[in-house]
């Protein structure tokens, strides 16, 4: 009898291990919301620059998706999370970090977003310490809901911008192309 309480205890432990997926040191959830909407995890994974781990990246889908454009494109909801794993994340680093992602994902053309762009960098002037969370969560009819240690800090409506910003991670010259493809699950 005890025999069997040991089994059933080590598959009740480990079915609930499976419902977040580990990212080195970090448990990412299973689901998210966006508005109404539940969202699953479509892929996880670090970004690293210098050999160095920054932050975990997650992104979430309705359905998994491997197709970036598709996913860039698509006014559906989606979230991207950023798990900041490191001290050596600062808010000017992460500025300069978003501006250059937001190049990139435009092909150098920001003109047209510059407002929102600008916006959203606004959110980054507040201290980032190691352990905090951004949620960038994109609601169709409504925009991009910007979170910072779950509490809402702004909206930015807009496909163009949701484009744009799922872009840096997404893009033909992503902010770093192993988090990209963990985001894509691949």
């Amino acid at each position: 009898m005890k025999k069997l309480l040991s089994v059933l205890l080590v598959l009740l432990l480990s079915s609930s291990v499976a419902w977040a997926k580990k990212v080195g040191d970090y448990d990412v959830p299973d689901t998210l919301k966006a508005g109404s909407e539940n969202l699953a995890l479509n892929g996880a994974g670090f970004r690293t620059k210098i050999g160095m781990k920054l932050y975990v990246g997650s992104l979430y889908t309705q359905k998994p998706a491997k197709d970036e454009k598709a996913i860039i494109d698509a006014d559906a909801p989606m979230a991207i999370t950023l798990h900041i794993v490191s001290g050596m994340i600062t808010s000017e680093k992460m500025m300069t970090a978003i501006n250059e992602g937001f190049e990139n994902s435009t092909g150098g053309n920001i003109a047209p977003l510059k407002k929102e762009i600008d916006s959203f960098i606004s959110v980054f002037k507040t201290e980032i310490k190691e352990g905090d969370k951004q949620q960038f969560i994109y609601v169709p009819g409504t925009g991009v809901e910007i979170y910072k240690n779950g509490a809402k800090v702004n909206t930015i409506a807009g496909m163009p911008f949701k484009k744009a910003l799922f872009g840096i991670w997404l893009c033909d010259k992503p902010a770093d192309g192993d988090l990209k493809d963990a985001m894509l699950g691949k």
